[in-house]
C-alpha cells in the first residue's frame, strides 16, 4: 500500500473570529493535513517538533487514525510553537496577535525509517532548508512531491526557495502568493512562470472561491461550496492539501485527469474544517458525511447546456 509522509508545523493555536474565541488548541499544518489525509484511511507519518508542553492526548488522536508519530521530536522544557490570530468581520483578512517559534526555531527534522520510501511527500509551509533536508532524506525520490509555501520565504530565502521548487511536482500556493512569487497578475500567466521553474502542476487557491489546477496548457477549477456559515477559516488550506494528498495517496494515480478529482476532495474537506475551531471537525467527519457533501459538489457543477445556432 502507498504510503504519505508529512512536513509541518505542530502548534498551540488561539484564534478569536465573529463567532466566538477559542483558548490555546490544536493546531499547526501538520495536524490538518494528517487528519484530513487520515480520512482516506491510509498510512501516514508526520515530522514534527513539540516541546514537552503538548498533550499527549493531542498525538494519540493522530495514531488512532494510523498517522505514525514517531518523526515528531518532543524537547523536554521545551515549548510548542504558539499562534494567536484575530479574523476581520468578512473573515477573508485576519491580524496575526503573536507568534511564538519556541523549539521549532531548532528543529531538524529527521525522517521515520519506515517511511524513507514513502510514494507521496507533501512539504508543508516550513523554512525551504528543513524542506530540503527531508527531501534529501529520502532513499529514493518519491513518485509525487507536493510543495506549499507562502510570501514570507519569497521575501527573505528566495534562492534556496527556488532550489526547492525545482525538485517539486506540484505547487500549492494561494493567489496573492502565486503573483509575488512571478509578477504576474493574469494567474494563468502566474502558473505558466511557475511551471517553467520545474514545477509539473500548480494549484492556486482563492479560498471562498476555490481553488485552480494548471498542468501544460490545461485548466480545472474546483469551487468551493458556499456554505450559511464560516466558523473559523484556520487551516482549510492544510485541510484541502491533506484531503488532496490523501486521495492521490489512496489511488496511486497521479495524472491530470485524477488530480481534478483529488482537488474537489480537497475542497469538500476543507469546506468542513471551517465549520468548527481548529482541527475539531476533522476529528468527528465521517465517511458518511463526506459523502452526501460530494454530491452537493456534483449537483454545483453539472449542468446540461444547449448551444444555440446563429438564429434565436
Amino acid at each position: 500500500m502507498s504510503k504519505l509522509l508529512i512536513l509541518g508545523s505542530i502548534a498551540f493555536d488561539q484564534i478569536e473570529t465573529p463567532f466566538g474565541k477559542s483558548n490555546a488548541i490544536m493546531g499547526g499544518s501538520a495536524n490538518y493535513i494528517a487528519l484530513a489525509a487520515a480520512q482516506f484511511e491510509i498510512p501516514a507519518a508526520v515530522i514534527s517538533i513539540v516541546g514537552s508542553d503538548y498533550p499527549q492526548e493531542y498525538l494519540n488522536l493522530l495514531t488512532e487514525r494510523r498517522i505514525d508519530v514517531s518523526g515528531i521530536e518532543i524537547v523536554q522544557g521545551g515549548k510548542t510553537l504558539f499562534w494567536s490570530g484575530k479574523y476581520h468581520n468578512d473573515m477573508n483578512q485576519r491580524d496575526t496577535l503573536d507568534t511564538q517559534l519556541n523549539v521549532i526555531n531548532d528543529f531538524k527534522p529527521v525522517v521515520p525509517e519506515a517511511f524513507r520510501d514513502a510514494e507521496v511527500l507533501l512539504l508543508g509551509n516550513l523554512h525551504p532548508t528543513l524542506q530540503m533536508d527531508v527531501l534529501n532524506q529520502m532513499t529514493q525520490r518519491p513518485k509525487l512531491v507536493v510543495m506549499d509555501t507562502m510570501n514570507y520565504w519569497m521575501n527573505h530565502t528566495w534562492d534556496l526557495l527556488m532550489e526547492v521548487i525545482a525538485r517539486v511536482d506540484v505547487l500549492t500556493i494561494n493567489d496573492e502568493e502565486a503573483r509575488q512569487l512571478t509578477k504576474e497578475y493574469s494567474l494563468v500567466k502566474a502558473a505558466q512562470c511557475i511551471m517553467a521553474m520545474g514545477v509539473k502542476y500548480v494549484v492556486i487557491k482563492k479560498g471562498e472561491h476555490g481553488a485552480l489546477l494548471f498542468y501544460d496548457d490545461k485548466v480545472f477549477f474546483a469551487p468551493a461550496l458556499p456554505l450559511a456559515e464560516v466558523f473559523d477559516p484556520t487551516g482549510a488550506g492544510d485541510a484541502f492539501a491533506g484531503g488532496m494528498v490523501g486521495y492521490l495517496t489512496k489511488t496511486r494515480d497521479y495524472s491530470f485527469t485524477n488530480l481534478k478529482n483529488a482537488i474537489v476532495q480537497g475542497a469538500n474537506i476543507a469546506s468542513f474544517c471551517i465549520e468548527k475551531f481548529g482541527t475539531e471537525r476533522l476529528l468527528t467527519l465521517t465517511h458518511s458525511e463526506r459523502t452526501a457533501r460530494l454530491q452537493q459538489f456534483r449537483d454545483l457543477t453539472q449542468f446540461d447546456i444547449q448551444v444555440l445556432g446563429d438564429r434565436c
